[in-house]
């Protein structure tokens, strides 16, 4: 029955694109239901790379395809109720922004097809036993933060650092597991770790405060609350004149002092074709998770490189894949 919904569906998808009007078949339009935990500037990058890449794909909403897109604005019951209403309308593809997100869909929507993008760890957060061959009808990207390299050139900017502070969502399963790689690297190079937890993004300046008083440096993962918060909580970093090391170049943008990672535009246009390949008729479990190992770049804010009166070492500042951001 799945594989004949697969073949019914590509055949769908082929004649509108050909004709340029998926109703023009009389046919029912294949419908993909994106959903977010929350807008920041990193989820919203994907969610945007990835309607750019649809687009390229040959996808026009409303023409031959129905493209659904949803915010749950950070509330957890929101996000439920959302996926919940996914799982029932018929929906062909699930696409999970997010862990929580990709945790949400995988509980309310088990026999649909979902799509996860920005996981950092999808077998630990229950979306998969093994990333080659996806087993629970999902697959995605993954955004695996690069904690080690980070920290390292964290230390590289100050070889003196003794104690950094973290803050981070303990509910977010991401944000522990990178958390747990942070406290190993301090561990193996003999900083101490002071660690603030917060619940919401209107706990985030407050905790950054609280770590400028005692620490050297601060860093966040790609936790989701910490990044919707990022801003306000880069400026109290700044005006305390501490680093901010970050899990994302977006965050980066939006203030923190640097990173090492990927892109995440490149991250949503690859789940655009992952989708892609759903509808066309590939099995989910025929679609490896995507691991950014490669094309890794060192992301410097200027702005606050320079309000802080920080010269980036010679094994920052010469390395070919530097990228010097500005302030947004």
């Amino acid at each position: 029955m799945k594989q004949m919904k697969k073949l019914m569906m590509s055949a769908i998808l082929a004649a509108g694109m050909l004709s340029g009007c998926g109703s023009s078949t009389g046919e029912e339009m294949p419908k993909v239901s994106v959903a977010q935990i929350m807008a920041h500037k990193s989820l919203d990058t994907i969610r945007d790379s990835f309607d750019a890449e649809m687009k390229e794909l040959g996808y026009v909403d409303g023409e031959n395809i129905d493209l659904d897109y949803q915010d749950a604005g950070g509330n957890t019951s929101t996000l439920e109720s959302i996926l919940s209403t996914f799982a029932g309308d018929g929906t062909d593809v699930i696409v999970a922004i997010a862990t929580p997100t990709a945790q949400g869909a995988a509980r309310y929507a088990a026999d649909i097809p979902v799509i996860f993008s920005a996981v950092s760890d999808p077998i630990t957060a229950g979306l998969t036993s093994t990333l080659e061959e996806p087993d629970k009808n999902m697959t995605g990207t993954m955004d695996d933060v690069q904690v080690e390299q980070i920290l390292q050139r964290a230390l590289e900017v100050d070889p003196d650092m003794e104690r950094l502070g973290v803050v981070y969502n303990a509910s977010e399963t991401n944000s522990v597991t990178n958390i747990a790689k942070a406290k190993q690297f301090c561990e193996e190079n003999g900083i101490e770790v002071q660690e603030v937890t917060v619940t919401t993004s209107n706990d985030v300046q407050q905790a950054v405060e609280t770590l400028c008083a005692s620490c050297d440096a601060i860093f966040s993962p790609n936790d989701n609350t910490v990044a919707s918060a990022m801003s306000a909580a880069a400026q109290a970093a700044l005006e305390n004149q501490i680093p901010f090391y970050t899990g994302a170049d977006s965050m980066v943008s939006d203030g923190g002092f640097m990173t090492v990672g990927i892109d995440y535009t490149e991250l949503g246009r690859e789940t655009a074709r992952m989708v892609d390949q759903v509808l066309k008729g590939t099995d989910v479990a025929d679609i490896p998770v995507k691991q950014f190992k490669s094309d890794l770049s060192i992301y410097v804010n200027r702005d606050v490189m320079e309000a802080l009166g920080i010269t980036l070492p010679d094994s920052i500042a010469n390395s070919e894949n530097l990228v010097m951001m500005e302030q947004e």
